[in-house]
């Protein structure tokens, strides 16, 4: 183990007891034909962490689920659902990848070194799904689900509380205009009103030149999302193709 592992196992909250687990699980397929150019005399030839995201992928599935189910004992099959949807999605995992710098810890190939892997967002989620993973193998779900509510639950739930289970109607949003080959929608702040202490905000969504609808929200956030919600909604009732 070097300094710089033992830092990130600080950060992680957990010192592991096979330390080939956690190498394992930063190692990109990309540097293991590199590794094994190395004089590894009576070492184990290098593994990537490919096996490891995996089953990374079914302890963050489990986790969440019992996560969501100790907080919110009351809300729906539905609004768990989508909530643990959310909850361990791409953007979530690299956003919890970067709070723990793993890019700074990742065995990567020169090639992939060279294009910026270290800061690529498909790398790092699938390199927490792996260190997950390794933490599990190592020390039990216990000590995962540890360092998943400190590295990911706890941040989630700050940022979105109670509408956790809320769609992401921007991203559907977007997703809906760039299958049509549509540019991607405009946000603008139309009118602010009230105190600071309890804004209004309205924003409205703009659609290649023209206004397709308007949101309310004590947020901009949540103005924005009301507003692609309603954009989303019209756009799918007229039929609009590419």
């Amino acid at each position: 183990m070097t300094n710089n592992d033992e830092q990130l196992e600080e950060r992680l909250g957990c010192k592991f007891r096979n330390p080939e687990l956690l190498q394992r699980a930063l190692t990109h397929s990309s540097a293991v034909p590199e590794l094994r150019t190395v004089d590894t005399a009576n070492l184990p030839p290098p593994e990537n962490n490919e096996q490891l995201e995996f089953l990374g992928d079914a302890v963050l599935d489990l986790l969440a689920s019992e996560y969501l189910l100790e907080k919110f004992p009351k809300w729906s099959e539905g609004q768990l659902s989508k909530s643990r949807a959310r909850l361990v999605n791409a953007q979530a995992l690299e956003l919890a990848a970067r709070r723990l710098r793993l890019g700074e810890h990742l065995r990567l190939g020169r090639g992939e070194e060279k294009t910026g892997g270290r800061n690529k967002p498909a790398l790092l989620a699938d390199a927490f799904e792996a260190v997950v993973a390794a933490i599990y193998l190592d020390a039990g779900l216990a000590a995962a689900k540890d360092m998943l509510r400190t590295a990911l639950f706890e941040s989630a739930l700050e940022e979105r509380g109670g509408n956790l289970f809320e769609a992401d109607r921007k991203s559907a949003l977007q997703e809906f205009l760039q299958g049509r080959g549509k540019a991607p929608a405009e946000y603008r702040l139309a009118a602010e009103s009230g105190p600071d202490h309890q804004k209004t905000f309205q924003v409205e969504v703009w659609v290649e030149g023209a206004c397709m609808a308007s949101g309310q929200g004590s947020t901009k956030k949540e103005a924005e999302q009301r507003a692609a919600g309603t954009a989303l909604e019209r756009l799918e009732q007229t039929g609009v193709r590419s």
